[in-house]
């Protein structure tokens, strides 16, 4: 890491609490709710690729400018080309070409900027695809990727592009599955839908969802260090502001219209901090007290942080701390202001 990075080592931790009454988050290759056993309990889960994935929508929302994931990258660029005056068949040509010095039938994470870029080196060589080159492509990428302008999700989630290791991106952001603090069974819905033709009252199809009800915890961490060495100085307060908000935002989109699940945090501890990722396991299953889950879940997490501190002791490293869901007053767009903010002290 760049020895000038004044965010070296820094991290934002996001410990959340997130009940949902019944619903199907995020489902199996059969359509039932993802789980997982953990502390010999069968406990809810929500895949972290679920999760990640609507944050990064989400982030359109604040002004944010995405990158493009796909594996139609030759499509993308014979448009691009074709914009730039490029004829059909040279145009498809030259995207072909351009895709294939990047991706081989895998995803392939790129800018707008990224593919204008492409397609001016198209236009300056004829939109011969013959005279394209893949080095020169690969370098034309490195330096027009400016995850600040267009792509901060590139700098937040990363990408991998095995043909040119140099235009890899290390990811910012780490998130772990969600999982309920206590254990879960699922349950199955059965349900009939009626024909508003048929002449007498039946049911004209019959069918089955699973769907179970937890309190989730969410663990998230931002690279201060990384997310700075991706964008440099310009634009890292925007992005940790814009990620904040997209991270509250953000819900799993699987059955909103049958099961919906708009249920946002109930409660939050967030540190800026240095030293190793701190993860609660929630080893033990809470067991319902007041009610419900939450109030023994905040006990869990709140007790487990302050012993691991107090243990941690000097490499604990914590420069502040938040509590969102305790204090009216305290409100999102406070813990906005204040992470977006945030300036390491000078050595």
């Amino acid at each position: 890491m760049n020895s000038n990075n004044p965010f070296s080592h820094y991290r934002i931790e996001f410990h959340i609490l997130q009940s949902f009454p019944a619903t199907c988050l995020n489902r199996d290759d059969v359509g039932a709710p993802k789980t997982a056993l953990i502390g010999g309990n069968t406990r809810a889960r929500v895949s972290s690729q679920c999760w990640k994935r609507q944050v990064r929508l989400s982030m359109q929302d604040f002004g944010v400018k995405l990158g493009i994931r796909s594996k139609r990258i030759a499509d993308y660029l014979a448009k691009a080309c074709i914009a730039l005056d490029a004829d059909e068949k040279a145009a498809t040509a030259c995207g072909t070409k351009i895709s294939e010095a990047f991706s081989k039938d895998t995803l392939f994470f790129f800018s707008d900027n990224e593919a204008a870029a492409f397609a001016e080196y198209a236009s300056e060589n004829d939109f011969d695809a013959a005279k394209l080159n893949d080095k020169e492509l690969q370098k034309i990428a490195k330096k027009a990727l400016n995850p600040a302008v267009d792509g901060l999700d590139i700098a937040l989630f990363g990408r991998m592009v095995a043909q040119a290791a140099e235009l890899n991106v290390e990811a910012a952001a780490s998130f772990s599955h969600a999982i309920s603090t206590h254990k879960v069974s699922n349950e199955v819905e059965f349900f009939t839908a009626l024909d508003d033709l048929a002449e007498e009252p039946s049911s004209a199809h019959m069918g089955s969802l699973e769907f179970n009800s937890a309190t989730y915890y969410r663990y998230v961490s931002l690279d201060l260090g990384q997310l700075w060495e991706s964008l440099g100085s310009d634009g890292i307060a925007e992005a940790v502001a814009a990620f904040t908000k997209a991270l509250f935002v953000a819900v799993p989109s699987a059955r909103q219209t049958t099961q919906s699940g708009a249920s946002p945090w109930e409660f939050a501890k967030i540190y800026i901090r240095k030293g190793q990722r701190l993860q609660v396991p929630f080893e033990t299953a809470v067991k319902a007290n007041n009610g419900g889950y939450l109030k023994p879940s905040i006990t869990e997490l709140t007790d487990y942080l302050a012993k691991k501190e107090i243990l941690a002791g000097s490499l604990f490293g914590k420069e502040r701390e938040f509590t969102f869901g305790d204090d009216t007053s305290f409100t999102i767009d406070h813990l906005v202001q204040e992470l977006k903010n945030f300036t390491p002290a000078q050595p």
